[in-house]
């Protein structure tokens, strides 16, 4: 594999309901169209080469939106959880990251169901976050190693950096290139942790617009990044 290609790609699908609005659609119908945008992705991105590909599927904020676009891409999800069990074939690894609770027993039983039949699959991972805030996220892994510090499984002193990464909602290494869609320039809480480093890539597109070609673009900004990680320019003495 090319040494400057991302392992780890981290994706925000932003811009499903705008997309839709400047087609007269409704939002459901945009959330349709990023759905078949991702499942592509999804596919190519593992044959280029690259590991993990973790997406933004839907926030813990997301649940102040209405009970009908809620439930509409809670339908999509087991609907697309289902679908996805093509990856299965394709040797790749799905696990979800995010709060179980307030998710529909539906939407649960789906993802435990593409879990385990994808568990043993080695060709790459796809992380969906679903119901996923970078916040929660921290404050669940720090209440986790507290726990093990009282059950006596670790020490207050074996907390350091990497026992933090592991015990997130998924042991992942951390995101090398991040993209963001839809000209939004933030990451509204994705991965925090494991985007420390990150090399960050925002583009105007709707998530429904951006295909392989234009994530290929993304790789190709990214191979050219300097990454130092706080050391001196590799031209440096």
């Amino acid at each position: 594999m090319n040494d400057n290609l991302p392992n780890h790609i981290g994706i925000i699908m932003d811009g499903n309901g705008r997309w839709a609005k400047m087609r007269g659609l409704s939002r459901s119908k945009g959330h349709e169209a990023g759905y078949k945008v991702i499942k592509e992705i999804s596919r190519l991105v593992f044959e280029r080469g690259v590991n993990i590909l973790s997406i933004f599927a839907f926030s813990t904020d997301n649940f102040r939106r209405s009970d009908e676009e809620v439930n509409n891409l809670m339908n999509l999800f087991i609907k697309g959880f289902k679908n996805l069990q093509t990856h299965k074939k394709d040797n790749i690894k799905i696990v979800f990251s995010g709060r179980r609770e307030p998710l529909r027993k539906d939407v649960l039983k789906a993802m435990d169901e593409i879990t385990n039949s994808t568990k043993g699959n080695t060709g790459g991972i796809l992380n969906i976050c679903i119901n996923y805030g970078g916040q929660a996220e921290i404050v669940d892994t720090t209440k986790k190693l507290i726990s093990m510090v009282q059950n006596g499984d670790i020490y207050i002193d074996d907390i350091n950096e990497e026992i933090i990464r592991r015990n997130l909602y998924q042991d992942l290494p951390s995101i090398d290139l991040l993209i963001r869609t839809s000209g939004e320039k933030r990451l509204s809480g994705f991965m925090l942790y494991n985007s420390a480093y990150a090399e960050y890539y925002f583009t105007d597109l709707y998530f429904p617009d951006f295909t392989m070609e234009e994530l290929e673009k993304a790789i190709e900004v990214y191979k050219k990044r300097d990454r130092r990680f706080g050391d001196v320019k590799r031209f440096e003495s």
